[in-house]
């Protein structure tokens, strides 16, 4: 069996990983053992993570090549859920 390589996919791969890589290195000050909140590494990891779920989509689920209107509803519902979760957690932090 001859798998081919595909060179987009690999790319595709390796931002996830340093996505990843990127978003350990965010939080990985130490704060003398206790868990403090941030909004801003909070903030950043929502966002690499709606980043990461848009790779997925174009590359892997391959929305990239299917038809228009598909590829505008998966942004669209990355940015409804964008909008949900920054805005419940900001609501969140105003209510406190």
């Amino acid at each position: 069996m001859h798998t081919a390589f595909n060179k987009r996919l690999l790319i595709g791969w390796l931002v996830l990983s340093s996505i990843t890589l990127l978003y350990l290195l965010v939080d990985s000050g130490d704060h003398g053992g206790t868990l403090e909140p941030s909004t801003v590494i909070t903030s950043a990891a929502i966002v690499m993570a709606l980043i990461k779920v848009r790779i997925i989509f174009q590359e892997f689920m391959e929305v990239r090549r299917a038809p228009a209107l598909l590829c505008r509803l998966t942004d669209v519902w990355i940015l409804l859920i964008a909008a949900g979760l920054l805005g419940s957690y900001y609501v969140g932090l105003a209510v406190q």
